[in-house]
């Protein structure tokens, strides 16, 4: 089980750790979330927010490793990956760009549930 779990919080950790490519410039961002990025303050948001993303993923991954902080990432990963979901849901109107992301998000959140409920269960026994 500890592997299939190690596994499942890799996906997890990669799916949040890839936006962290828009740390390197507004283009990356633009070209990952097909949006126009216009005036410093949003590019600027935008690269922290990459960066955030950066070191959310990079601590699931972290835990994949170390099991006695995976509750903790999980519980961050889970938080972050409903709520874009949430706020996807509640705007309504979005490009394909984001409806790819929300799809990987979905896939995370199922991964992310399989290996909460393994570790559940491997951490009772």
């Amino acid at each position: 089980m500890n592997i299939t779990i190690l596994i499942l919080l890799l996906i997890v950790g990669v799916i949040n750790f890839l936006p962290v490519i828009g740390v390197l410039s507004a283009e990356k961002l633009s070209g990952a979330y097909s949006v126009e990025l216009i005036g410093n303050d949003i590019i600027i948001l935008m690269r922290h927010r990459a960066l955030l993303f950066g070191i959310v993923g990079g601590f699931i991954l972290y835990s994949a490793f170390n099991p006695s902080y995976q509750w903790a990432a999980m519980v961050m990963a889970a938080i972050s990956m409903v709520g874009f979901l949430y706020f996807v849901w509640v705007a309504g109107d979005y490009n394909a760009s984001i409806s790819k992301i929300a799809i990987i998000d979905l896939v995370g959140i199922a991964c992310l549930a399989i290996a909460f409920v393994l570790r559940y269960f491997s951490a009772g026994s």
